[in-house]
């Protein structure tokens, strides 16, 4: 898919001010981010996503960041840019986060930060919540199976990290689908020092909790609750590659 480009020369003035300054910022911090960019050697960025700021879309928008497309030599990225009201004083600690996870191949990956960036690998797909609502016909039950199958080993992995995600309940922001792999994404309330409970909280969204877990069931008849709220009190409690066979067998995966 192509996209239309605008240098990062043009960030000084509005509309898209706003995007590398926000929510708000003097000309001196946008003329000090757009040399920021610069040595990061991202020469442009592109308006697409399903978020939108004024008349702008983007591709994410958080408590610490806004996402956008953008173009490191040629090659498409996705670009976080932190909030002027962020709480956080930098983008460090996410940068080190995501290098942790990758350590186990798990998020995109994370190619570069400075201060106010975070520059990671750009994942053209869509979040889980839309792509099962669009599941239907033949072998439909076969590529959710997958997919989450793929999304819970990744949160096992995790798990075993002593790494939790932190917003995995809210599924639908936190997934994305594209052609070849599904991703977790967006590691900035993460924490290494809480008690991680990501395929929990994974598992409570698809199959107990949530609208896609109404429309999972739909499309392949699970195990019931009190079976699989069993299965991942076993699980919650021996964190074990053992116990996490048998959330998998109770689930159907």
């Amino acid at each position: 898919m192509e996209h239309s480009f605008i240098s990062i020369k043009k960030f000084s003035d509005e509309p898209y001010s706003k995007i590398l300054g926000y929510p708000k910022a003097t000309s001196r911090q946008i003329k000090s981010r757009i040399n920021e960019l610069e040595k990061l050697k991202i020469k442009s960025i592109s308006f697409v996503g399903p978020t939108t700021i004024g008349s702008l879309s983007i591709l994410g928008k958080g408590y610490v960041g806004v996402v956008v497309l953008a173009k490191k030599n040629n090659k498409l990225v996705a670009l976080k840019i932190r909030r002027t009201d962020s709480q956080r004083k930098e983008m460090k600690n996410e940068a080190d986060l995501l290098k942790l996870v990758n350590s186990v191949n798990v998020g995109p990956k994370m190619l570069e930060s400075s201060k106010n960036f975070l520059v990671m690998e750009y994942l053209e797909g869509v979040k889980i919540s839309d792509w099962v609502y669009l599941l239907k016909g033949v072998g439909s039950a076969k590529k959710l199976k997958s997919t989450i199958r793929k999304i819970l080993e990744d949160c096992y992995r995790l798990d075993q990290l002593g790494f939790d995600h932190g917003e995995l309940s809210n599924i639908s922001k936190h997934v994305i689908v594209s052609k070849t792999k599904s991703t977790l994404i967006d590691f900035e309330s993460s924490s290494t020092k809480r008690r991680p409970s990501n395929v929990t909280s994974i598992t409570q969204a698809f199959f107990i909790g949530s609208g896609i877990a109404k429309k999972a069931q739909k499309i392949y008849r699970n195990s019931s609750k009190d079976q699989i709220i069993s299965a991942l009190k076993q699980y919650k409690q021996e964190k074990t590659r053992e116990s996490f066979e048998k959330l998998l067998k109770t689930l159907k995966l």
